[in-house]
């Protein structure tokens, strides 16, 4: 399956290698893109950048973001923050 977020645009598929539109992290996530709309607007969820119309998400930092919750889950966060 192609999850080029741009790819009927006519934009170079390498230039977006590592990225996902709302809707393709929406169905890997198994969220609604209204849920993902939500929480940017609360700022809340995984980072985003705009691009004019199009939110995109890089894979990696939805990584980051993934982990950071599983830390706050298991209170793992406290340890590091305490490191500081």
């Amino acid at each position: 399956m192609d999850t080029n977020p741009l790819k009927d645009v006519g934009a170079d598929p390498a230039l977006l290698d590592g990225w996902l539109d709302r809707a393709e992290l929406a169905r890997q996530l198994a969220l609604s893109v209204d849920t993902l709309q939500r929480w940017e607007t609360r700022r809340v969820g995984p980072p985003c950048v705009r691009v004019g119309r199009k939110v995109l998400y890089r894979k990696e930092a939805v990584r980051d973001w993934l982990k950071e919750q599983e830390a706050r889950k298991t209170g793992q966060h406290k340890a590091v923050a305490g490191r500081r």
